[in-house]
């Protein structure tokens, strides 16, 4: 964070000033990657969302700092990741550098190697069939499955319509759905991995004291949800009707074109970090509870389901759905401004949250297994 910080705008505006086409710095920090398993499951998700993240279109360049005597070697990361050091991607140890303030220094002096090179980049003219959108629904309520979360669906019909990707997650919170989407499948492979995941979630769940059925959330329930059917009937509908092409376990690089699935938990900011891991270079985010969650590098669309949470929360959300339901709004062409906001993000129009500079604190890789 202290290597970020010398590049904020806020505090430092001058580091920036120089490259115009450089948005900024970010620094994504989490809390794992010792006391667990080398060769486990936990680490092998670790290191391929690390690799995603390393590897985003969002970004230029990356600088990855480890300590140095962890589980997760930088060398074995790579080497499993196949990734190899480079202009835009940079590591280090602490323990190798000489202490904290050696540290900060050199990854400052890298980044400032970079930035010449990040600025000259340009926009340009492209298709949207380069856009990956990941889906998330957080703070459910009884309005999500017939306001924001259909007409998030129609806009991923019209995104895949054009040769882009849609990422549905969140496996918990499509239980008891799940056949609304293996019947789109476009082959049997593909439903049958989903029925596999659901039934690794099972499993899982239950060896640790849980079950399935343990939603809705209390926010969920006050906003009118009683069940987790009538949550993952209105979860699934985020995804449109287009064919179910690929399912991926989490943090998979997603490869498709079309309409896919990735197996993530509910939890918003780690199903999401899978997502961006796999490529989504922009998140659409629903929620009828209120959400002030943000991505980076991935911008973040927020869509409130009901006009009461836009009244209270407009400077969070970046479009009220809830004209579905108090004016008579079509599905259809709330889902086509939908679309038309994914096309102004992805050409550098700011989200809320973007303005707000949320995003560094919302990388949360999923920890899977026990902490030893």
């Amino acid at each position: 964070r202290a290597i970020a910080d010398h590049f904020s705008k806020r505090n430092n505006p001058a580091a920036l000033a120089n490259f115009p086409h450089v948005d900024g710095v970010v620094a994504l920090t989490h809390g794992t990657g010792c006391g667990m398993d080398t060769e486990g499951l936990g680490m092998q998700l670790l290191e391929r969302t690390l690799a995603g993240y390393a590897t985003h279109a969002n970004f230029w360049g990356v600088v990855v700092v480890g300590l140095g005597c962890e589980s997760n070697q930088l060398k074995t990361w790579l080497a499993h990741s196949s990734l190899h050091e480079g202009d835009t991607l940079k590591v280090f140890n602490i323990q190798d550098s000489g202490g904290t303030r050696l540290t900060v220094e050199k990854g400052i002096a890298l980044i400032e190697e970079m930035l010449p090179r990040a600025n000259q980049v340009k926009r340009e003219p492209c298709s949207a069939e380069h856009i990956t959108v990941g889906l998330q629904c957080g703070g459910s309520d009884g309005y999500s499955g017939i306001s924001a979360n259909p007409a998030l669906g129609a806009a991923v019909d019209l995104l895949v319509q054009h040769g882009g990707t849609a990422i549905l997650s969140e496996t918990p919170e499509i239980y008891g759905a799940e056949h609304l989407l293996t019947r789109r499948a476009v082959k049997p492979e593909v439903a049958q991995k989903l029925i596999d995941r659901i039934h690794w979630w099972e499993n899982y769940t239950e060896i640790n004291g849980g079950e399935m059925n343990n939603n809705p959330s209390p926010g969920n329930k006050a906003g009118g949800l009683t069940t987790i059917l009538e949550k993952s009937l209105g979860a699934v509908a985020k995804g449109g009707t287009s064919n179910l092409q690929a399912v991926y376990e989490y943090a998979e690089p997603v490869d498709a074109h079309g309409f896919v699935y990735m197996d993530t938990p509910g939890y918003d900011p780690v199903s999401a970090t899978g997502q961006v891991a796999g490529g989504a270079n922009l998140i659409c985010f629903t929620t009828g509870r209120g959400s002030a969650y943000g991505c980076a590098p991935s911008p973040s669309l927020k869509f409130s389901t009901n006009t009461a949470l836009w009244k209270k929360q407009e400077e969070d959300m970046d479009l009220n759905c809830g004209e579905i339901v108090d004016n008579g709004v079509s599905v259809a062409d709330m889902g086509q401004r939908i679309f038309d906001m994914i096309l102004k993000a992805a050409s550098g129009e700011p989200t809320k949250s973007e303005q707000h500079g949320y995003g560094q604190n919302e990388f949360v890789p999923w920890q899977v297994g026990a902490v030893m």
